[in-house]
């Protein structure tokens, strides 16, 4: 590609895992760097204190609500992601896991490169550069999950979580204690629980703390509170000589459009922001983007499932967001989630646990099920605190299943069922697991209405719909994550994920970012 004097080298769309590996590492190799994000700077004292303050928690902009998650409700799958400078590490339950080796050899990306031999060194500087630590403490709910473990004679699968978290002596704040003085004062764990609505604590390695605060040092410029709605070519004399990339504020009634100026670019908004504006301005704008786009979605095969606990004298807020982790089977294994003291929004949001293949099954199963224990239940919504008492129980699987997203006529996006079975919340073995989970913890269990009403799984980890392949009848980026059709375009974030990891993805988008990073050369003098 020809360059010219453009107002960047590089815009990255999105300030996630992707976006910010990318602002780093092309800032180091001499670049000019604008990241653009929809979301909002949030400091430690700006995160809410409980997720009932929905202004500062949730993403719902026509209700003038600026918060660190968006809910996404679909017809297969409702999607929860995260908004705000450092994307959706803001509101993560930052585990790291490393997928097993089944996660590197299958997938449109199969046979591109040995995987899992390639990213083993970008795993590492992805561990180190996110400041991956053990969990020290296990509290209420973890020792629940370890005895489970115990009664199904598997103690060896059960484990403490890898974690992006400072510990240290708590609430004690350190000058930089990762990168050589050259990164903040970081603040020790208190283990609040609170990590999902913002860490207030200072404790948690979010991106802004890392990667994005790096790269600001480095140059790279942060534009907050806008949202990218077209990226056109620059074409002179038949060839693409750069990008202009089209920007509204996000926040404001009046729209404040711009447009600016790159040799690169580089989607970073994650499915939910990187899909959805490639498949808005793929006939317009992006007429050469493979048609896989919005194919290969995928999402982890989870459920959602709280327990709560009748007994008061447990408090289950405590700990972090995600403390330990259970195998249960080969391809399938249940975190254990906590939110903060008095974050009890999701209690609104919750019925009696039920299954069914249909709605009239399942609320009658969920009928039954209150009714065989109406006391318990009437406690469980009416008087208790639903962080003190409750668990979430999150169940994944590395088997496949895959749904794509398409157009809609309206201008927003629809799903359809893509290859393998449609997600569902009704997955034997995790109800298998709930039950024992529930009997040890003397609790009854609830589900997202939605699961109950529509049959719609819940998730927080949507992947895929702008894979790699071997070629554009495959994917729509290339083996380095570069767009089949235009150079210097990039897509870098959980979109890119090509095959089903079974784990929490935040780790992987990190490494892969790290490759594509290795990939592109220094600025030329």
């Amino acid at each position: 590609m020809k360059t010219k004097n453009r107002d960047y080298d590089y815009i990255i769309i999105g300030s996630g895992f992707g976006g910010s590996v990318s602002a780093l590492r092309l800032s180091e190799k001499g670049y000019k760097v604008l990241v653009v994000e929809k979301g909002k700077w949030y400091g430690a004292d700006d995160f809410a204190k409980t997720n009932w303050n929905i202004r500062k928690w949730l993403w719902i902009p026509f209700l003038r609500c600026f918060g660190i998650m968006k809910i996404s409700l679909f017809r297969h799958v409702s999607v929860i992601s995260g908004t705000g400078v450092g994307g959706g590490s803001l509101v993560y339950a930052n585990t790291l896991p490393i997928p097993k080796p089944t996660f590197y050899s299958s997938g449109s990306w199969a046979g591109l490169k040995n995987w899992e031999i390639d990213l083993k060194p970008h795993y590492d500087t992805a561990l180190k550069m996110l400041g991956a630590a053990k969990n020290p403490k296990l509290f209420s709910g973890d020792f629940e999950l370890k005895e489970l473990a115990k009664n199904l004679n598997k103690e060896d699968q059960f484990d403490r979580t890898n974690v992006s978290i400072y510990f240290g002596k708590e609430n004690e704040t350190v000058e930089d204690p990762y990168f050589n003085g050259d990164g903040p004062d970081r603040t020790a764990c208190n283990f609040c629980g609170a990590c999902m609505t913002g860490c207030r604590n200072n404790s948690k390695n979010t991106l802004d703390k890392n990667y994005l605060y790096l790269a600001q040092k480095k140059g790279a410029e942060i534009l907050a509170e806008h949202e990218v709605n077209n990226v056109t070519p620059i074409i002179n004399d038949g060839e693409s000589q750069g990008y202009t990339v089209h920007l509204k504020s996000s926040t404001k009634f009046f729209k404040n459009h711009q447009a600016i100026t790159s040799n690169g670019v580089v989607f970073s908004g994650g499915v939910i922001g990187t899909v959805k504006l490639l498949l808005k301005i793929k006939k317009k704008s992006l007429p050469l983007l493979s048609n896989m786009l919005g194919h290969d979605i995928r999402t982890n095969n989870e459920t959602l499932v709280s327990v709560s606990s009748m007994d008061s004298s447990k408090d289950l807020s405590q700990g972090i967001a995600i403390g330990s982790i259970l195998k249960t089977d080969e391809n399938s294994h249940v975190e254990i989630v906590r939110y903060g003291k008095g974050s009890g929004f999701w209690r609104l949001f919750y019925t009696p646990y039920a299954e069914g293949k249909n709605i009239f099954i399942r609320i009658l199963n969920m009928c039954k099920t209150f009714f065989n224990a109406p006391f318990r239940y009437l406690k469980l919504y009416l008087t208790q605190s639903w962080s003190k008492s409750t668990i979430v129980l999150l169940f994944m699987q590395s088997v496949d299943t895959t749904i794509s997203i398409k157009k809609s006529i309206f201008g927003g996006m629809k799903t359809m069922i893509g290859k393998g079975k449609k997600p569902s919340p009704n997955i034997p073995e995790s109800k298998f697991i709930t039950e024992k989970y529930r009997t040890i913890m003397d609790g009854e269990a609830t589900s997202f209405a939605l699961e109950t009403f529509a049959g719609i799984p819940s998730t927080a980890h949507i992947l895929g719909g702008a894979v790699m392949g071997k070629d554009k009848s495959e994917g729509v980026i290339d083996k380095n994550n570069q767009v089949f059709g235009y150079q210097n375009m990039y897509i870098i974030d959980g979109s890119m994920i090509s095959a089903n990891p079974g784990v929490n993805p935040s780790l992987s988008i990190t490494a892969i970012a790290e490759h594509a990073m290795s990939q592109i050369i220094s600025k030329p003098n």
